[in-house]
């Protein structure tokens, strides 16, 4: 069967990878290889997401994190041959691959090459033919970057990821925007209520339901996760205040924390405010 022709502006309908013209025209990359371009492009894709979703580091810039798995996925080809692309573009210093240790994936920092003016490519390696790198361990096992407020094809790049890897991505997410390490010094006598929202807000975020359930009420499943992306170190200190102060039976812990954090962005403030008036009345402040 054969496919149908492009009919005035139908080829809008497809969602396109960035991979810059200057890789293909410009003789200082001449020694990339097609393939290497290509992952630059994907690479390159991910890094608005990245910073709709937060990932700059403490210099401002911005860093995607990207599974070895997702591009083999991508590309089609094995392991060994996805090392040697990246390691292809390391070398001619289109990226920098930073490893973080104890388990936790390494990030990526894809770099702007169109500020600089020459092109070092004396000592760049072509890697069109030769020995394939050994895998052994990856030490770059990258993982994804996601937002589930971008619906259109053209963000929606995370269709290549498996769930183990999507929920791999907001937990480290979530990791730094909650800062876990700093409420559970804070709150050491519960670690694990602190680990218990974490785990529930990554349950929210990874869900593939239409709706979920909040105090008996179906909210859609993207509204929800909006508010969940959203929410911060106070927002989880606010809760866990709320909880403590509770003297009510609970039947669901789940169907509370899950109230309490689709809630807290809206009602924290108004609560914060009400204990204040509360302790000028007291005259405690």
């Amino acid at each position: 069967m054969g496919f149908d022709y492009f009919y005035e502006d139908q080829s809008q309908q497809f969602a396109f990878y960035r991979i810059p013209k200057m890789l293909f025209t410009d003789a200082g990359f001449k020694s990339i290889s097609t393939e290497g371009k290509v992952i630059y492009g994907l690479l390159l894709d991910r890094v608005s997401l990245s910073r709709e979703n937060g990932w700059i580091d403490e210099e401002g810039r911005v860093y995607i994190i990207f599974t070895l798995a997702s591009i083999c996925q991508a590309m089609n080809c094995v392991e060994k041959s996805a090392i040697k692309y990246l390691s292809e573009l390391e070398e001619f210093g289109l990226i920098e691959r930073i490893k973080q240790g104890l388990g936790r994936p390494a990030i990526i920092y894809v770099k702007n090459f169109t500020d600089q003016q020459n092109l070092q490519v004396s000592t760049c390696k072509d890697y069109s033919s030769g020995p394939e790198i050994s895998t052994g361990q990856d030490l770059y096992n990258l993982q994804p970057i996601y937002t589930d407020n971008n619906n259109t094809d053209m963000n929606n790049t995370n269709l290549i990821l498996s769930g183990d890897e999507e929920r791999m991505g907001y937990e480290a997410y979530l990791s730094k925007q909650l800062d876990i390490s700093e409420l559970k010094r804070e709150y050491s006598c519960e670690p694990e209520m602190i680990d218990g929202m974490k785990e529930l807000i990554l349950d929210v975020l990874c869900s593939k339901r239409k709706t979920i359930r909040i105090a008996g009420d179906e909210k859609p499943v993207n509204a929800v996760k909006g508010r969940f992306i959203k929410l911060t170190t106070e927002h989880i200190r606010y809760v866990m205040e709320c909880f403590q102060g509770n003297t009510t039976k609970i039947r669901s812990i789940k169907q509370y924390l899950l109230a309490a954090l689709y809630n807290a962005p809206a009602t924290i403030d108004s609560y914060y405010r009400a204990e204040v008036n509360h302790d000028m009345a007291t005259g405690k402040i």
